[in-house]
């Protein structure tokens, strides 16, 4: 199989040339297509098990798995933060131990996210900062931590700006908004062309992913 990755995050069934986000315990790869694994931090990671995240290392081990996640933390929803953390920190764990990076859920919480990397010891582990919305300020940070960020259809314009053409990603996420919409806002906010940033997102999601030339 060819693998071709430009929406780096998404969460719809059966999505091309995409990285599909899926929990662990659900994970059904379906011929052609590539996913992420892990346990979103909304969906009741307290009552997660030891066997929970067997099950994630052993998909993750799974040819058509590119990435652990999507994990992280969130102030405004989910289990409490602690519970959250840890939860991230054994994702973070797995991806450290089969070389994989890591698509992180990350609201209001990206200096938490970085502590516990490094508390860790897992700094070597890479983040692709999903979704992203925050400031400059912030987009700086994560940026300066070796991150990847990225951006769907709405976003900070100052923190786009504020990102390494070669750290940019592109997503669809949930929404309606199809990539070529995606790459179309992006591309004017940088001001390229929708095609330069596809060809821009699509050569860093194969650097992140270790995707073959």
């Amino acid at each position: 199989m060819t693998r071709n990755i430009l929406d780096i995050h998404t969460h719809h069934a059966g999505a091309i040339d995409a990285l599909i986000a899926v929990d662990a315990r659900l994970f059904n790869p379906q011929p052609g297509l590539w996913y992420a694994v892990g346990y979103h931090p909304w969906n009741e990671v307290d009552t997660l098990t030891d066997n929970d995240f067997d099950t994630l290392e052993r998909c993750a081990r799974h040819p058509q798995v590119l990435a652990i996640g999507e994990t992280g933390m969130d102030t405004r929803r989910g289990a409490s933060l602690d519970v959250q953390a840890s939860v991230f920190v054994r994702h973070l764990m797995v991806a450290g131990s089969l070389g994989l990076p890591v698509i992180v859920h990350c609201v209001r919480t990206a200096q938490e996210i970085l502590a516990r990397r490094h508390k860790a010891r897992l700094d070597h582990v890479t983040l692709a900062i999903h979704g992203m919305r925050a400031n400059e300020r912030v987009a700086r940070t994560l940026i300066e931590a070796g991150c990847y960020l990225s951006y769907g259809i709405h976003f900070n314009p100052a923190a786009l700006a504020a990102t390494p053409p070669e750290r940019l990603l592109i997503e669809t996420d949930e929404g309606s908004a199809s990539i070529d919409d995606v790459a179309t806002a992006v591309a004017a906010a940088m001001h390229l062309t929708p095609q330069q940033v596809k060809r821009l997102a699509a050569a860093n999601a194969s650097r992140l992913l270790s995707l073959p030339d």
